[in-house]
């Protein structure tokens, strides 16, 4: 199979489109000169719009995991304390990034359950200096309830951490309106650009407690990236091939409408569900009344008649690639991924393969079999 040809139906990376990768092209330009200056400036504004924040916007040359360790080494010092709530994949890098710079409190579900409010306010009762959430859990495709979080947080006066690697741009974040001090977007989520880049969004509370954390890292020390960007610069050499593309990704957002860009995932990520469920696949995350499916990613159980390793090898001989479970989760979730600049027929495609290779096994009946394909045209066409 043509990787040019593979249609990328995954939880990110996700297709760039042309337009980003022609934008990749463009001469290198230097990075201390008037130029990228302009260039760096526009996406910080672009990115406060994406980030639906009045907070100062940093931008980093690294992945999303950067900006969750950027966040949390430059708050924590090493006798303080971080609650972070684990309930999937996502959940557990916050809880390991937190034991390398100080006491961690992990407040841990069933993967794809609801996460344990309670159980968070009774960690932040007792001190904590921060808690770090994922907000969208893309390995088991659930939306957490950074609102909720949000007035813990300030209920306990501890700084709230928010990793929206995968939902900036894909879902509602009023990250003011929820008070998230530290807000982290990767750049081959939401925005569909390549993989490498990760934006953070800094709340004045959190700068002054930036003052006091003794040992914050070296190269992610945001308070050295805050007097860069006051210069429409990055402390150290930024990929600036990547920087052009994240520019045109933003272009694309923008010209699309940011309301209308997060509705098209969300109705994407319900059209999926729709077929899921007229094929009687079941969901795998459960989500209480708090909590809700993702708009990005859905993720399902592995229907019995065919092994994930069979369906994923059958869907990529047709050109589809679908992401499985992690850990403890691989070979009994599937995941297929309604993110970035995806358009119906890509879903529809999906889904029409999806049901045939089930059909085919034995995992579709004769009589349920076409029922997927127009539970999702139904949503697609509303």
């Amino acid at each position: 199979m043509n990787i040019e040809d593979t249609l990328i139906m995954i939880p990110g990376p996700v297709p760039v489109v042309p337009r980003i990768l022609r934008a990749m092209a463009k001469p290198v330009i230097n990075h201390r000169g008037y130029e990228f200056a302009e260039m760096f400036d526009e996406c910080r504004e672009l990115l406060a719009d994406l980030f639906q924040t009045k907070n100062e916007i940093l931008l980093l040359s690294g992945s999303g995991t950067s900006g969750m360790e950027a966040a949390v080494g430059n708050l924590i010092n090493p006798d303080e304390t971080i609650v972070t709530v684990v309930n999937g994949k996502f959940g557990e890098r916050f809880r390991d990034i937190g034991m390398r710079y100080g006491n961690t409190v992990p407040v841990e579900s069933e993967w794809g359950y609801p996460i344990d409010l309670d159980a968070v306010a009774a960690a932040l009762e007792d001190g904590a200096d921060a808690v770090a959430m994922v907000h969208n859990e893309t390995s088991v495709g659930m939306l957490n309830p950074a609102d909720e979080v949000g007035k813990l947080a300030r209920k306990h006066d501890a700084l709230f951490i928010m990793d929206g690697i995968t939902s900036i741009g894909g879902t509602p974040t009023p990250l003011d309106e929820w008070g998230v001090d530290v807000a982290i977007m990767g750049s081959q989520k939401c925005i569909a650009a390549p993989p490498g880049f990760a934006a953070v969004s800094v709340s004045k509370r959190a700068f002054q407690k930036m003052e006091d954390v003794k040992n914050p890292p070296y190269y992610l020390d945001l308070k050295a990236h805050r007097k860069s960007a006051d210069k429409g610069q990055t402390p150290y050499t930024p990929s600036i091939p990547l920087f052009f593309a994240i520019q045109e990704a933003l272009y694309i957002a923008h010209e699309e409408g940011l309301d209308a860009r997060r509705q098209r995932h969300a109705t994407g990520a319900a059209a999926v569900r729709a077929a899921a469920d007229a094929m009687g696949i079941a969901m795998f995350p459960q989500p209480d009344e708090k909590s809700r499916y993702s708009d990005t990613v859905t993720a399902m159980k592995v229907p019995s008649g065919i092994l994930f390793d069979q369906l994923k090898k059958e869907m990529l001989a047709r050109g589809i690639l679908i992401a499985g479970g992690q850990a403890h989760l691989k070979g009994n979730i599937f995941r297929i991924g309604s993110m970035g600049n995806f358009r119906s027929k890509d879903l529809l495609i999906t889904i029409q393969m999806l049901e045939s290779i089930l059909h085919a096994h034995g995992a579709v009946s004769d009589s349920d079999f076409g029922a997927g394909i127009r539970a999702a045209g139904s949503v697609l066409m509303q």
